[in-house]
């Protein structure tokens, strides 16, 4: 399922990040590679902050759907 679908708080693994090279290079460097461990701290209208690699970060919603997890 898309990180645009999981629930805040919970916990899951990347299992494939879909899109264009360019989109996939760039969520790479932000840690956002397969088998990474990644979780849902919040969600505004789509767009959701993410707990990764002891870092958070803030990713669109059209970002957050290339990420299936």
């Amino acid at each position: 399922m898309p990180l645009t679908m999981a629930c805040v708080g919970e916990e899951f693994l990347i299992k494939k990040i879909n899109g264009k090279e360019e989109v996939r290079r760039f969520l790479e460097n932000l840690g956002f590679i397969a088998g990474a461990q990644v979780s849902v701290v919040s969600e505004i209208s789509g767009n959701v902050i993410v707990q990764i690699k002891d870092s958070r970060v803030a990713i669109s919603k059209e970002m957050a759907q290339k990420i299936i997890v």
